[in-house]
This record gives C-alpha cells, structure tokens and sequence, in this order.
C-alpha cells in the first residue's frame, strides 16, 4: 500500500511523468536488495489530484486476485471530500447514471438512465465543519470514472479546488481536496480481514479535519 501524493500519476500517460509504480519498484528494489526486476501490479488508480491510498500486488498471482476483489465491490473504499457547500441533506445515499466524455476526461452526471450511461451509487455523511468548508466521508457502492467529483458537483457539492467540476478556484498545488482515506477487504489468500486507514496531506485545512 502507498498513500499518494496529489500530483502523482499511478500509471504511466502521455505526459511522460515518472508514475508511482515505477517510484515503488525502485523502493522495493533498494529496501529488499532484490536482484533483476522487480514486478508490481497495479490493482486501481486514483485520479491524478487526489491523494490516498493506492493498493499495488507484489506478485503476479497476487494481482488477478486482488483485481477479482475490486471487479466484484468485495472492498469498502471510503473518501474524504472537503466541499464549499454543504449538502442539503446531511448523509444520504445518491444515484445518479454517469456518461463519460474522453475528449473532456470528465463524467456528467444525469438523474435518469441516459444512452452509454452508468449507473453510479455512493453515500455520504457530514463529519466535521470547518471554519469555510465541510467534510464529508464518502463510501464507493460502485466504481465510476471520476464518480465521487461528478457526484457531489451534481449536487451542489463541489469538491475544493475541483476546477472541472465547478469550484471557483484551484487549490495553488493543482490538488483537490478528496482523499482515499480507508480501504478494508478480506485477503484473497489468508482470508485475513484487512483494513488500511491512510492520513492526508499535511495542509492546514487537512489538518483541521483530524
């Protein structure tokens, strides 16, 4: 397990950026004095301004296991999501049908089922008010391209800094203030119940959410 930086990319893209995977591997090769290459599997992504944990296999019969885990919704993802607005009901179960845009990166979020839509599913909780902002704690029923930021923006919540989804402004980082914060499931091979919990960024409005 690895918690993201905001800015940092879990796989490689056209950018050319050095991605976390490739970060890691040379960690592991260092750290275990491992001869030759060292293999990694990449089990999920986060987008590139959020932070948190980012789950990785060390072997190549660890990875289509723990792919099985998350193409079946067998892990609880739960999110940190600092908004501007709070919504109007304070925790809530919300679906909505997402339509992705590949020229745009970005998924709209429609009330009823539309053609090439999918459906999207989370829930959420007010946890903490800030002195300007909320936190909310959401957790994943479904996985969708860029879903907890389509999902709140349609609800008026936007996420702070989520410049694609409606905030007024970015954060100066390029970051967005949403956060893997918890990942729980029950290791494929052990059938160990396995929970990771992983802090935010150190910033003073994360700070004041713990």
């Amino acid at each position: 397990m690895v918690n993201k930086r905001p800015g940092d990319i879990v796989q490689g893209d056209k950018t050319g950026d050095t991605p976390l995977s490739d970060i890691v591997k040379s960690w592991i090769k260092i750290k275990y004095d491992k001869p030759g290459n060292v293999y990694l599997g990449v089990v999920h992504r986060l987008d590139r301004p959020t932070s948190g944990i980012v789950l990785f296999a060390k072997t190549s019969k660890a990875l289509p296991r723990l792919n099985k885990l998350f193409a079946e919704g067998k892990t609880q993802k739960t999110y940190w999501a600092v908004v501007k607005q709070i919504p109007s009901t304070k925790e809530a179960t919300i679906t909505h049908w997402l339509k992705r845009n590949p020229k745009q990166n970005k998924s709209y979020a429609y009330d009823k089922e539309v053609p090439d839509s999918k459906k999207a599913m989370l829930s959420y909780k007010t946890v903490k008010v800030l002195d300007n902002y909320f936190l909310l704690e959401v957790d994943l029923h479904t996985g969708r391209h860029h879903q907890i930021r389509s999902q709140l923006s349609a609800i008026g919540s936007t996420i702070k800094g989520d410049l694609k989804y409606g905030a007024d402004r970015s954060n100066r980082d390029g970051s967005i203030h949403l956060h893997a914060r918890k990942l729980a499931f029950v290791h494929p091979v052990s059938k160990e119940a396995i929970t990771i919990e992983a802090k935010p960024p150190k910033d003073p409005i994360w700070d004041s959410c713990l």
